[in-house]
């Protein structure tokens, strides 16, 4: 009995090689056998399972599900370019709706559950407060796309958690500028920086989120899940307070209205969630902005060594 090993759950990751997919693979890396997929040949990270797969692709996905027969199955996976999306409708509808449709039959063909990440992005931002019984009402094409992948997931019949998150911010090795980093890289080179005063949301330290997740996998809950920074502010206060942690100067931060700003896409201007499921049933708080900015400067401070 003594030599008796006792199995860990296998988790599949996809997208892996994504802001979220590698703090998701970091943060179950030691206590469960941790496998990741994406479009990238190689993996950013090493030490675990990496295999490279078109999620677009039903034969694809569902190869790789019943090869690898996980547990659970995070998807971390989207086309997230928000003014994108408007252009390359198909591409994002395939991305954010079909391959989440291939994923969750795939994993309802093998038992597995599926933890699906969506967005503030469902919801028109008009009155705010949002929880988890809100009624969606997606504004540009992305969130309709984001709002049918959740529908997707739901009609699967798979078991399933579906996690909102907003504004996700925070480093990893070769992933896409995010609104932090951006700031980051613009405030360095002292370049002045035009940012939305009345575009209100919660950003999430991308680490958090990961860790909130892990804690949603290992109570084993499902259903809809709102899971963000504790503070909810603006893009521009975000900004200001960016500046003050990494000691920036803030004039170069100039406020404008979202109009001015000519985007493609609409934005939600009040996307407050409802924190209280979080809190209730998983007994998880996210950081608040200053907290989490002083975990990203000590990150970027490390791996520049």
């Amino acid at each position: 009995m003594a030599n008796l090993k006792l199995l860990k759950d296998k988790v599949l990751v996809i997208g892996a090689s994504g802001l979220l997919g590698q703090k998701l693979v970091e943060t179950f890396l030691d206590d469960f056998d941790i496998y990741g997929a994406g479009r990238k040949t190689t993996p950013a990270l090493t030490g675990f399972n990496y295999q490279s797969c078109d999620i677009t692709h039903r034969s694809d996905i569902r190869g790789l599900i019943r090869d690898i027969k996980p547990n659970f199955v995070i998807n971390a996976a989207a086309y997230t370019n928000v003014d994108g999306c408007e252009d390359d409708k198909e591409n994002c509808w395939k991305a954010n709706v079909t391959a989440v449709e291939y994923i969750a039959q795939a994993a309802r063909s093998i038992d597995a559950a599926l933890v699906h990440v969506s967005s503030d992005y469902v919801f028109d931002g008009i009155q705010g407060n949002y929880s988890e019984d809100s009624k969606p009402n997606p504004l540009s094409y992305y969130g309709r796309s984001k709002l049918a992948g959740e529908n997707a997931v739901i009609a699967s019949g798979v078991e399933h958690a579906i996690v909102r998150t907003m504004i996700l911010y925070g480093t990893g090795k070769d992933i896409r500028p995010n609104f932090a980093l951006w700031l980051i890289d613009q405030l360095s080179k002292s370049e002045p920086v035009r940012i939305a005063d009345d575009q209100f949301g919660h950003p999430t330290l991308a680490d958090d989120l990961a860790l909130g997740i892990r804690k949603l996998v290992e109570l084993k809950k499902t259903g809809l899940f709102h899971m963000v920074g504790a503070d909810y502010l603006s893009r521009y206060e975000f900004a200001q307070k960016l500046a003050s942690v990494f000691r920036f100067d803030a004039k170069l931060i100039q406020p404008v209205k979202t109009s001015e700003l000519k985007l493609k896409a609409m934005r939600p201007l009040h996307s407050k969630f409802d924190l209280t499921k979080l809190k209730q049933e998983l007994n998880v708080e996210l950081h608040g902005v200053e907290q989490g900015l002083k975990i990203l400067k000590l990150q970027l401070q490390t791996a520049k060594g």
